[in-house]
């Protein structure tokens, strides 16, 4: 087999584990294809933590096929006894010739263990195929799996001059429809969303994924940061189910009455130190990280994001630029960011640029 084939076969398992994104945290997506003879025998994906592997649903769909064939995998196989049994034990046992790995598994639990098992037991490994499309992949887990702290993503929707709201207050809506839609794509990726008190207050947005129908499905989970709980008891984002969790992170000077009839709502109050009277995100991220939030989608508005850049809290940008120009008097982007030389300007590294709809998204990553 070529090595035009072996990408080829890989991207298809990169594609299988797309299709779990946003539901397997604290868990890396993985996608497993098998293939004996120029023909795929068995596939699967991981689809939420606790569920099977990847390689398992692969190993079980092949069957006695899968003696003798190729196996592609993501991540480097698991040779641990977790919640299931070792996957490097399944693919001996099944009778796999070869294991071409994506990436290297970045937990100190496996770390080139998995590898080093199937070289063991005469399996032969390939590693590094399309390594690149595997890491990217998983670049929110690998960061939460290293430093505990979640993956950050910053949206901003602003016009050419930077604002994202009129001096009215009016935002709906800067950006066209399709970046509206792109935006959905986002959150379906997350674990969370997170807006400040001054967005709920101002916009009364709900966050959910928008005509997501599948049961199995969970809404990420909606942050608000508010120090002194302004929020209104009747704000959208306070309707509460099984799908569609909700935190409010404060600190000690809001009041106990405040937390208590929101916790009465189901809502999770989270009472972290402030800074400078204000909720530390730093602690907020932490917490986050701790009870397995893998990313967090930073949705604004202006103070919320310039603390996040400004606290070097931030690892990717998605920065939707509609073609209008609001004026001096309109609300920017972030608030309290300034800078006295250009040196000191927070750079994006690793651009790509794209039209959607009307407008242009820009990409890019800082602190990483």
């Amino acid at each position: 087999m070529t090595g035009e084939e072996h990408v080829y076969y890989m991207k298809q398992a990169v594609e299988l584990a797309q299709k779990a994104q946003g539901q397997t945290s604290p868990n890396p997506l993985v996608g497993a294809i098998i293939v004996k003879d120029g023909k795929i025998i068995g596939k699967g994906y991981h689809k939420k933590a606790g569920a099977a592997h990847a390689e398992r649903m692969a190993l079980d769909e092949a069957g006695n096929l899968a003696r003798g064939a190729t196996l592609y995998v993501t991540l480097e196989p698991c040779c641990t006894v977790g919640r299931t049994g070792p996957c490097t034990e399944a693919i001996y046992k099944a009778g796999i010739r070869q294991v071409q790995v994506g990436m290297i598994d970045p937990n100190q639990d496996v770390n080139g263990k998995g590898i080093r098992e199937l070289k063991r037991l005469a399996v032969d490994v390939v590693e590094g195929v399309s390594e690149r499309e595997c890491k990217e992949l998983n670049e929110y887990w690998t960061y939460w799996i290293r430093n505990q702290l979640p993956f950050v993503l910053l949206k901003t929707a602003s016009t050419l001059d930077g604002k994202i709201a009129t001096y009215k207050g009016e935002s709906k809506w800067i950006t066209s429809v399709e970046s509206r839609e792109v935006v959905q794509g986002l959150r379906r990726k997350v674990d969370a969303v997170l807006v400040g008190i001054g967005t709920v207050l101002a916009d009364n947005p709900t966050l959910t994924v928008h005509g997501e129908t599948d049961k199995e499905h969970k809404n990420p989970l909606r942050v608000v940061v508010d120090s002194k709980l302004r929020i209104s008891p009747r704000a959208k984002i306070l309707k509460v189910d099984d799908r569609t969790p909700t935190m409010v992170v404060t600190t000690r000077k809001s009041t106990q009455k405040k937390r208590k009839a929101l916790e009465r709502k189901g809502v999770q109050v989270l009472v972290v130190p402030d800074k400078r009277g204000r909720v530390s995100l730093v602690s907020l991220l932490k917490h986050l990280g701790k009870e397995g939030i893998v990313s967090v989608l930073v949705e604004g508005g202006a103070e919320v994001n310039a603390s996040f850049l400004k606290e070097k809290l931030t690892h990717k940008v998605y920065a939707f630029i509609a073609p209008r120009i609001l004026g001096d008097d309109a609300l920017g982007a972030y608030s309290n960011l300034g800078f006295g030389d250009l040196d000191q300007a927070i750079k994006l590294k690793h651009l790509k640029m794209e039209p959607v709809g009307s407008d242009i998204l820009i990409q890019g990553y800082v602190n990483v």
